[in-house]
């Protein structure tokens, strides 16, 4: 008797054990989601209850402008963005011209160029003293700017021109996405009923392409809403730039809080429209991946009008800013690399390798933890700690230094109290704030990446490991990570680029003396010594080509082509 219970007990005690475990993975989920929202409800506390309310201040004066040019700037690079992403991804789908399959993964080249970097590099080739006026003036006999018109270039025109060069891609990348996933028997039937490729494309494609198109647009407008290099280097008044100013020139965090929850108003719409606009998606799901799309063949006048439409954002988004920061880093090379270039580049590589590592880890936490409790309250978790991702830079910067400096103050002071020492500003003035910052920024990046990895493998997997013996964590460890090494791997290479490219949090959270080069890169050019910016920005750019690369690749095995 004593026997069988001994047979019996563990048998009876694995379940539990395996309960427990997995309610472990439940409560780190729990713990993880809090810290991540925790400057959400930061900056949204210090708006309501700040040490001095100038908000009666900033409405009466400044607000109102940073609202209307923050809309017109929006809704300008909005209209850009959309008309070239969709005609590009529209052209490269379904037409046949010469460099289709080059334009194919050549149109998200400009995505790897920082809109900041973009504007300084066009800055120094179309202000009064660049190349292009100056040879202007040399070849028609001009004087100075009084006697010819030129467009001006620091401008709200001009921001919307550099803005939209560079995120068109997001529009790109999705509405081709959904180009792929949509049955050819569509455009055959449309064509059979006489429509031609422009009626087809806004009477059938359009309209089905229509809530992937809406993400994308909503990560442009997401991203405009976080640009603080381009806005600042244009003088244009945002509310970026009004929160930056509020909180460094008038040094009062309250008011800068406060805009920034205005910020979160709107981030708060694009989210709800952007879901609004995909609340149907569901009913489009008829399709066959497995047959070769048919692609309209089209008259040479139009060949040539589908390779302007595809060469013209390439040309101007990425070759042209690409060449220019080439050809001024080879001639400056010599001044551009020095010691303070070499540790810059050393501190990004620390902080963004550090970031990717971080949101790796807690992203297969969540996900995992997702897989395990498939529950509302556990999809409600997801969802709160993506919320970083759609916080502008500078207002999560405003949310992650209220709590640190907290907490470095409270610490303080019980340390003078007790032991009389000070022990400083161990967080918030330490690269812990940068990496914290970058965490919850890019969190939804690697937690999204990861579970929609984690939802193409079979439960019968988990179900064998779990009959062997195996608890959740060496189940995870032994059977789920073998199999999302590529998943990994991306992920963390794209929240490493963006940590690269990450400029308004960055230079309000950086230590004292301590630069990376989106800031080294911002400095030069506030200085107006933009040839010496050349180097570090062309460092950042090339960092970005990997995953581009990537994501085309990823983009163009979802179908086989014809």
């Amino acid at each position: 008797m004593t026997e069988a219970v001994s047979r019996v007990d563990p048998g009876l005690t694995e379940p539990l054990l395996a309960k427990r475990t997995s309610r472990h993975w439940l409560i780190a989920a729990f713990l993880t989601t809090t810290i991540v929202a925790l400057p959400v409800l930061s900056v949204i506390f210090l708006a309501f209850f700040p040490e001095e309310n100038i908000w009666p201040h900033l409405l009466d004066t400044t607000l109102p402008r940073y609202l209307s040019t923050t809309l017109q700037l929006m809704l300008g690079v909005g209209a850009l963005t959309l008309v070239i992403g969709l005609s590009s991804a529209w052209a490269v789908t379904m037409c046949e011209f010469p460099g289709r399959r080059f334009f194919e993964w050549a149109m998200l080249l400009p995505f790897a160029v920082p809109a900041y970097v973009i504007a300084y590099v066009y800055t120094s080739l179309l202000d009064y003293a660049g190349p292009v006026q100056r040879n202007l003036r040399d070849w028609f006999g001009w004087e100075n700017a009084s006697d010819y018109w030129f467009p001006e270039i620091r401008s709200l025109e001009g921001a919307i021109l550099m803005i939209g060069l560079v995120l068109y891609p997001y529009v790109y990348l999705l509405a081709r996405a959904a180009f792929l996933e949509q049955s050819p028997s569509l455009f055959a039937v449309s064509r059979s009923l006489g429509h031609s490729a422009l009626s087809t494309f806004f009477r059938v494609v359009l309209p089905i392409a229509r809530p992937a198109v809406a993400v994308g647009l909503s990560l442009v407008l997401m991203e405009t809403l976080n640009d603080f290099g381009t806005v600042d280097f244009f003088a244009v008044q945002t509310l970026t730039a009004g929160l930056f100013d509020t909180w460094m020139n008038l040094g009062n965090l309250g008011g800068a809080a406060q805009i920034a929850t205005t910020m979160l108003i709107f981030v708060v719409i694009l989210v709800t429209l952007e879901r609004y606009s995909r609340r149907r998606q569901q009913q489009f799901a008829a399709r066959d991946n497995r047959d070769p799309i048919q692609r309209f063949t089209m008259s040479t006048p139009r060949q040539f009008a589908c390779l302007a439409v595809c060469a013209v954002p390439v040309l101007f988004g990425f070759l042209i800013p690409g060449f220019t920061l080439g050809l001024y880093a080879w001639e400056y090379f010599g001044e551009s690399w020095n010691t303070d270039f070499i540790q810059n580049t050393l501190n990004s590589l620390f902080l963004s390798g550090t970031a990717a590592l971080t949101t790796l880890l807690i992203g297969i936490t969540l996900a995992y933890s997702r897989r395990l409790h498939d529950t509302k309250g556990m999809q409600v978790l997801m969802r709160l700690s993506s919320l970083g991702y759609a916080m502008p830079g500078a207002v999560l910067a405003v949310g992650v230094i209220v709590p640190l400096a907290g907490f470095d103050n409270w610490l303080d002071s019980l340390a003078r109290d007790v032991f009389g020492v000070s022990t400083g500003l161990l967080l918030s003035g330490s690269t812990f704030a940068l990496v914290f910052a970058y965490t919850v920024r890019f969190l939804a990046v690697s937690a999204g990446s990861v579970e929609s990895a984690l939802q193409k493998i079979t439960p019968s997997m988990d179900m064998a490991s779990r009959s062997l013996g195996h608890t959740p964590g060496k189940t995870l460890v032994r059977v789920h990570l073998p199999m999302l090494r590529g998943t990994l791997m991306t992920a963390a290479l794209v929240v490493f680029v963006d940590c690269m490219k990450e400029l308004p949090a960055t230079l309000i959270l950086r230590p004292f003396n301590f630069e990376t080069l989106a800031t080294y890169v911002y400095q030069f050019a506030s200085d107006e010594r933009l040839y010496h910016s050349a180097l570090p920005a062309l460092i950042i750019v090339l960092a970005g080509i990997i995953p581009i690369i990537l994501m085309s690749r990823s983009i163009s095995n979802t179908r086989t082509m014809g």
